[in-house]
């Protein structure tokens, strides 16, 4: 049997991880600045993150949601605590497009209607409704295309006015940083006018963290840069640092009743271990600062190394944008300094490193992004 053929794909097979770090199976060492998409977030086979997982297989590893796991609720609780939104409610799911999918759906249920309305250069994921509030027409099936939906400017809140004023959308969606559309930063002015818009209408309001959420912005996530509360909010990614895992955070105006959503695999005893380990590793690392540290120390670098025509973001999750095709220089990178980064568009490279990023890691990278831009 042939694999279906979907994935442009490195001429790389990685065997092992290491915090920062992977290895091939030729014994090259990559230092890892992209985290596969912004999943691996307290570094590589951190050994907490091992034992907790190993340790529970050693118990269970699988039942249905038809049955008591107390995971489930310990997850929740220390979510809750870290985050700092302990009055919200949990659903546990299995990957970001779930996560929103349930969002969404969760929205059209609360106000009954069923136009969502998103912003341009956004992604949301893959599955049926997800895809069709994500600006890529390339990725949308004609079954995709019968949602009601609705994308406008970003950070055109006329626009948003317009749309929200007839009182017939369900859920405005934006995500707390883009992260494919090349890492554009809502600000906090935006967010606060796009809350009061939905407050005013009806309309739920969804922040998309599934990138930007767990500490990467150098907040919990990145909408607590503005002073709002959003109705749902969506994580996966680095929630469970590889392991497949998901969630939405559902404010307490919004009500559950029995069978209104559910998952086969979402909140399993694994992925528990593995979400409980992560906020275990934030907490005792203090990586949420460690990221702040990180950032300002690597943008000092950039700025004093090669001619750049912007930087976006925050945190640890920032785009690079040059003047010249970013593809040579990722492949200079990746194939002469073994170094993992990430791209956006034609001009923009993406950094998405764990949350363990240190200086010595920064230095690295800029030197060798340095003779990357020379050779070419």
């Amino acid at each position: 049997m042939e694999l279906f053929d979907v994935y442009s794909l490195f001429d790389i097979t990685p065997v092992r991880g290491e915090d920062c770090y992977v290895w091939d199976n030729e014994g090259n060492k990559y230092l890892d600045l992209y985290g596969g998409h912004a999943v691996i977030s307290v570094g590589h086979s951190h050994p907490h993150y091992v034992d907790r997982i190993n340790s529970q297989l050693q118990k269970i590893g699988f039942y249905s949601n038809s049955v008591e796991n107390p995971m489930q609720q310990e997850l929740a609780d220390k979510l809750g605590q870290l985050c700092g939104m302990d009055d919200y409610q949990l659903f546990l799911c299995n990957s970001g497009a779930e996560a929103n999918e349930n969002a969404l759906k969760l929205a059209s249920f609360h106000t009954g209607r069923k136009k969502i309305l998103a912003f341009e250069r956004g992604f949301h994921g893959r599955t049926s409704g997800a895809v069709a509030i994500t600006d890529n027409e390339k990725i949308i099936a004609p079954f995709n295309a019968g949602h009601e939906v609705e994308i406008v400017p970003w950070e055109d809140i006329e626009a948003v006015e317009k749309s929200v004023a007839s009182k017939g959308v369900a859920a405005v969606i934006i995500e707390g940083i883009q992260g494919i559309g090349g890492i554009y930063v809502p600000s906090p002015d935006f967010l606060m006018a796009l809350q009061k818009l939905c407050r005013d209408t009806g309309t739920l309001l969804i922040l998309d963290e599934i990138q930007s959420g767990y500490g990467r912005s150098g907040k919990f996530f990145a909408f607590q840069y503005a002073d709002i509360e959003p109705d749902m909010v969506t994580m996966a990614k680095g929630m469970g640092n590889g392991f497949p895992i998901g969630g939405v955070l559902v404010a307490p105006h919004i009500k559950p009743s029995k069978g209104l959503l559910g998952t086969t695999f979402g909140g399993n005893y694994l992925a528990c271990a593995a979400g409980l380990a992560v906020l275990e590793i934030m907490q005792d690392e203090n990586l949420i600062a460690n990221v702040n540290k990180s950032e300002k120390y690597l943008l000092s670098k950039l700025r004093k190394s090669i001619d750049i025509k912007d930087i976006r973001g925050m945190g640890l999750m920032l785009a690079i944008e040059g003047y010249e095709k970013i593809a040579g220089i990722r492949q200079e990178l990746l194939f002469k300094s073994y170094i993992f980064t990430g791209v956006s568009g034609t001009y923009t490279m993406r950094l998405l490193p764990p949350m363990t990023l240190n200086e010595s890691h920064i230095d690295c990278f800029i030197s060798s992004l340095e003779a990357a831009v020379d050779s070419g």
